[in-house]
Formats: C-alpha cells, sequence, structure tokens
C-alpha cells in the first residue's frame, strides 16, 4: 500500500520508517522540512508541502496525521482534506477525543472522504517490539487499510477493529486510563 504519514516526531517518524521496512510505499511529510529531509535520507520518499505529497498518491489515498491532538490535528485534517477527492482516507493517529473523532466522521462524509481514527501505543519502541493499534470507523474505510494496521502491529498481534467511528480513539483513552493508573 501506499500513503502519507503527515508529522514525524518520534512516533509518527519511526511508524513511517515501520511501514517502509515492510514494503509499504510511505511518502513523508512534516511542517519542519529538515524532519522530512531526515527520514528521505533513510529511503523514504517525502515532500515539502501538503499538496506535494498528496499528488504523489494514486487514487484512492489515504493520509495519516500523527499531530498532537486539538487545534493541529484540526487544522491539518481540514488541510488535508482540502486537497482530497471522494474516496479518499483520512486516518487520525493522535490522541483525539473521541467525540471530535465522530464530529470529523461525519464532516468528512459530506465531502465523500472516509475518516478512521486510531489509536496508537507503542511510544519510543514501537519501531521495533510494534504497535498497539486500536481502529475505529466504518467498515469500508478501516478494511482496505488492514494491511497497514498489521505491519504496525507486534508479531503476535496488536490490531483490533473496534467499532464505528470514535471507538478507537476511546478505546485508546480507556487503555491510557489504565496505563496511567498503574
Amino acid at each position: 500500500m501506499e500513503l502519507v504519514i503527515a508529522g514525524l516526531g518520534r512516533m509518527g517518524g519511526n511508524m513511517a520508517r515501520r511501514l517502509h521496512k515492510a514494503g509499504h510505499r510511505v511518502i513523508a511529510y512534516n511542517r519542519s522540512f529538515e524532519k522530512t529531509e531526515e527520514i528521505m535520507g533513510e529511503g523514504l520518499e517525502g515532500g515539502r508541502e501538503p499538496a506535494d505529497v498528496v499528488a504523489m498518491l494514486t487514487a484512492p489515498r489515504v493520509v495519516w496525521l500523527m499531530v498532537p491532538a486539538g487545534d493541529a490535528t484540526e487544522a491539518s485534517l481540514l488541510e488535508f482534506a482540502e486537497l482530497l477527492e471522494p474516496g479518499d482516507t483520512i486516518v487520525d493517529g493522535g490522541n483525539s477525543n473521541f467525540k471530535d473523532s465522530k464530529r470529523r466522521h461525519a464532516m468528512l462524509k459530506e465531502r465523500g472522504l472516509k475518516f478512521v481514527d486510531a489509536g496508537i501505543s507503542g511510544g519510543v519502541w514501537g519501531l521495533t517490539n510494534g504497535y498497539g493499534t486500536m481502529v475505529g470507523g466504518d467498515p469500508d474505510a478501516v478494511t482496505p487499510l488492514e494491511p497497514i494496521f498489521t505491519a504496525l502491529a507486534p508479531p503476535d498481534g496488536g490490531y483490533v477493529y473496534c467499532g464505528p467511528p470514535g471507538a478507537g480513539h476511546y478505546t485508546k483513552m480507556v487503555h491510557n486510563g489504565i496505563e496511567y493508573g498503574l
């Protein structure tokens, strides 16, 4: 598969690396081009602007956001949504509030775009050990992306489809509560 990973911090950058090593075509994008250049030096493709990286994909396109929850996610989502066409998918891999995920799903659906919320666990160890991925969304949006989710997961599993839009981020919220409570 091919996709854009937008947001190349520790998690996003290492997720891009893991997917690339698994044979997926990953197009890297980060607001600061230095991070994009760094990962391009490892053999991944990248671009300076959202329009550049979207143009590098064939339809149906997948853009995976790995930016901080809240305003940054909202701004990135809207920016990429303007560049995408009906049938394309945006994945929010940040720690977004599940209520925002449900709202974003409805908003993008009106535009003919698909939305998947993916709670990601694995931190800096995910590149080596894999990422636990808790996914919410309509099955027609999630099913085509399963090769990506399974490539991110540890060899013994770690990807779970949690249910309708918002369910992935809701499950990640519960996960965080348990983890931080321990």
